[in-house]
């Protein structure tokens, strides 16, 4: 297969625990580079949250908020913000839990709790600035996702049945916080409007990824590859288990895809 398009996770593939991104993974993209390859990094962060990453690597394309909204080259190509009823009505049930929110624009995020311990871990734990205080920022700006600060044990109060959330997804990705996007929002539904404006088939696309959020983009490209440090329930999902982000993953995995 002639691949045209390469999407990278951040978290746990393109930087390790450190948050650093190893050597050998940008010698490898370098390499790639060189190809006449459509370059993406695919995240759950915002883009204001990864933009010394994409400095770094030289890539100016990237699906940002777990695929809400989705920039090639500078130009927005697709969005699909969450309704101001229904973050209203989120902000009031997480309220009444003291469950805190980050509201995340395309230019800026604002947490509605000032200096809460959870916010500061999670953000932390990335290595980037602790989001200031704004109340309701979803009526300034689109929400293109909402981080929500709870434990694992509290989320059924937003993700059961009798909760009034049929238009939100909910994906854990920290000990104490979960994202937060459109009930039919994904990595893959911001990498198939991409596809799709660049004329590029998902069967012509690979993507690296390991966490929770990955797996529906692994599925949905031509050749999804998961990192060794992958989660376990992703593996499956991949056609390919590629080596641990600190050994060289990148490399060995856009090797077998025959890229480099």
């Amino acid at each position: 297969m002639s691949y045209k398009a390469v999407f990278f996770d951040i978290d746990g593939t393109l930087v390790n625990e450190e948050k650093v991104i190893p050597q050998d993974t940008i010698d490898a993209i370098n390499q790639l580079k060189q190809q006449d390859i459509a370059l993406f990094i695919a995240t759950g962060r915002a883009p204001y949250y990864f933009g010394h990453y994409a400095e770094q690597l030289g890539i100016d394309s990237y699906v940002s908020f777990n695929g809400s909204y989705v920039v090639h080259q500078g130009n927005m190509v697709y969005e699909n913000p969450i309704s101001v009823k229904t973050l209203e009505v989120l902000e009031n049930l997480a309220l009444s839990h003291n469950h805190p929110i980050v509201m995340q624009g395309a230019e800026a995020g604002y947490a509605n709790h000032e200096e809460h311990p959870y916010v500061a871990e999670s953000f932390n734990d990335l290595h980037v600035e602790v989001p200031g205080y704004r109340s309701s920022y979803w009526k300034e700006a689109k929400v293109y996702q909402a981080l929500l600060y709870c434990e694992s044990h509290e989320e059924s109060l937003y993700t059961s049945s009798e909760a009034p959330f049929a238009d939100l997804s909910f994906v854990r990705w920290h000990r104490v916080a979960t994202d937060v996007i459109p009930g039919d929002g994904s990595k893959a539904k911001g990498i198939e409007a991409v596809l799709k404006h660049l004329g590029i088939k998902p069967e012509e696309a690979v993507a690296f990824g390991d966490g929770l959020n990955d797996k529906e983009m692994l599925s949905y490209v031509g050749l999804g590859i998961a990192m060794g440090n992958a989660h376990e329930e992703v593996k499956p999902l991949a056609n390919f288990v590629t080596k641990h982000v600190n050994d060289g993953g990148i490399r060995h995995g856009l090797e077998y895809a025959g890229l480099i």
